[in-house]
């Protein structure tokens, strides 16, 4: 009975001084701030889809003879074609077009990673050169987005203090310390909603020019939104 009497009265007195940390806390001073910050960056990592098909040489090479075509001329690019050259499905060995009754092409699709917009240039421009067009954007990533998250809510933050700092200064007061710190989801990323590759001069390029084509990405952006309280000393 002593012993049950002892844990509740041990029981009381930690309710007790809970109660008295946040009654300590709701009577401080303090000033709550909410810190917004963004960043832009320019993708590093850019995925190209392409497709080679014999219906696009009218059966004049073999998808096999495309295939080998497409490898050389990316290798030649200075693109690794083991880790950035991917198969997109294996059933698009059985990919086919019925354009007759006699006629049938089989098709391929793949994913070719880059990591600038001057050489997506180049492979765009290098493979139409050797009979491939049918290439577009498939996505566009950010090899460090976390790092970047971080970077982003840690602006937030600082973003925060200084909002804090100069209303208290207002009031001939001085800022204290950080009591409570509240973060709003994850920093949000935003890609861009239409993936498209933008030719900076489009109306005088087309796949016949020797030049390479320069290519422009829509940025990344990252938000963060952070709410501080601080004391008011």
């Amino acid at each position: 009975m002593k012993k049950q009497i002892l844990i509740l009265a041990l029981l009381l007195v930690v309710a007790v001084v809970q109660a008295q940390d946040s009654k300590n806390f709701i009577d401080q001073n303090y000033i709550e701030v909410t810190g917004v910050a963004y960043k832009e960056v320019v993708p590093d990592e850019i995925f190209l889809t392409v497709e080679i098909n014999e219906k696009d040489n009218k059966g004049k090479e073999s998808l096999e003879r495309l295939e080998r075509d497409m490898l050389a001329k990316l290798k030649s690019l200075g693109i690794n074609t083991k880790e950035d050259v991917m198969l997109n499905d294996l059933t698009s060995n059985f990919k086919f077009y019925f354009l007759k009754k006699t006629d049938i092409f089989s098709s391929k699709e793949y994913t070719v990673k880059v990591n600038n917009a001057a050489l997506a240039g180049k492979v765009i421009s290098g493979l139409s050169e050797i009979g491939i067009s049918n290439i577009g954007l498939n996505r566009v990533e950010y090899s460090k987005l976390e790092e970047l998250k971080l970077e982003v809510k840690r602006m937030a933050i600082l973003n925060a203090k200084g909002k804090a700092n100069m209303l208290v200064e207002a009031l001939d007061q001085q800022l204290g310390k950080a009591l409570h710190i509240q973060e709003f989801d994850n920093p949000r990323v935003y890609r861009p909603q239409i993936m498209e590759m933008k030719v900076r001069d489009a109306e005088s390029w087309n796949p016949s020019n020797a030049a390479t084509p320069e290519f422009e990405f829509d940025k990344i952006r990252i938000d963060a939104t952070i709410q501080v309280k601080f004391a008011i000393d």
